[in-house]
């Protein structure tokens, strides 16, 4: 009977009671050492009580069952499998970081925020102009990035640039469409578009690059060493304090209603060097 009593009350210790509702739930898709670095840039901003569920640690976790039984304020969901399952929860505010989706998402449903794995527009051209690209190639899948691009060509636009774009549908559609843009640009500006992005076709546009000596800007350091030019990396640790500034805002009652999805605050201008001096391209 003793350890039977023993066996309750630890039970009762790990799984929280529908009396014990507490401020945030973490929704963490793996253990990922980049969402450790998010999730301790929101740990610095402002104590409060959680949970965390790592999904990969389980074959199935009902996040609708959990978020009802334990009342949580806040969801946090760190990553793409993290925000698929977290998207489920119509009643509880969800802020969405490190995945590709969120804005596809957010625009039906009104319960959910979260900071974008794109950066701003504006720091890229800001750069194209800094490097004096004045036609820039830009292949997307408007179904995933068409928002994106909006605000793109109004930033190109500002700064004296034609973007130059090409449309894809499937990746198979990457090699044909860069090569349409031969001797029609100065520089191609990579977008993290799973469709116009993926593992197959990252080389085409450094060899695109090679063939016609134009620079390719990108989105993750990764890419530097295939051949990117410049990149602009998110500090990953800063994500997290912006989300964590999120998360406070929200637990105090501020811009619950419609708090829009927001650019990573505070991005890092990564180099190749090497491949600038070769393209003979400067950043004066």
């Amino acid at each position: 009977m003793r350890r039977l009593v023993l066996c309750i009350l630890a039970l009762a210790l790990l799984l929280p009671s529908v009396a014990q509702a507490y401020d945030l739930l973490i929704v963490q898709s793996s253990r990922n050492a980049a969402y450790n670095e998010v999730l301790r840039g929101v740990s610095e901003t402002r104590q409060v009580s959680k949970r965390v569920i790592v999904l990969s640690d389980y074959a199935e976790v009902d996040l609708v069952r959990i978020a009802r039984e334990d009342r949580p304020l806040l969801i946090l969901a760190v990553g793409d499998a993290a925000l698929a399952a977290a998207r489920k929860v119509r009643t509880i505010p969800v802020i969405a970081l490190m995945s590709l989706e969120l804005r596809r998402l957010q625009s039906t449903q009104p319960n959910l925020t979260g900071i974008d794995m794109f950066v701003a527009p504006e720091n890229y051209s800001n750069l194209l102009s800094r490097m004096k690209a004045r036609r820039v190639g830009v292949l997307c899948n408007p179904a995933r990035s068409s928002w994106y691009l909006r605000q793109a060509r109004q930033a190109a636009e500002k700064a004296g640039i034609t973007l130059v774009v090409r449309e894809v549908a499937t990746p198979r559609d990457t090699l044909a469409q860069l090569a349409s843009l031969a001797g029609k640009v100065d520089a191609l500006w990579m977008l993290p578009d799973t469709t116009a992005v993926t593992r197959e076709t990252a080389e085409a546009y450094f060899l695109f690059s090679q063939q016609h000596r134009v620079p390719v800007i990108s989105f993750a350091a990764g890419y530097l060493g295939l051949g990117a030019a410049a990149v602009f990396d998110i500090d990953r640790v800063a994500l997290g304090r912006q989300a964590g500034e999120m998360v406070a805002s929200l637990l105090d009652g501020e811009e619950r209603d419609g708090m829009a999805p927001r650019f990573p605050r505070e991005v890092v201008l990564r180099t190749n060097d090497a491949i600038l001096r070769r393209l003979g391209t400067s950043l004066e």
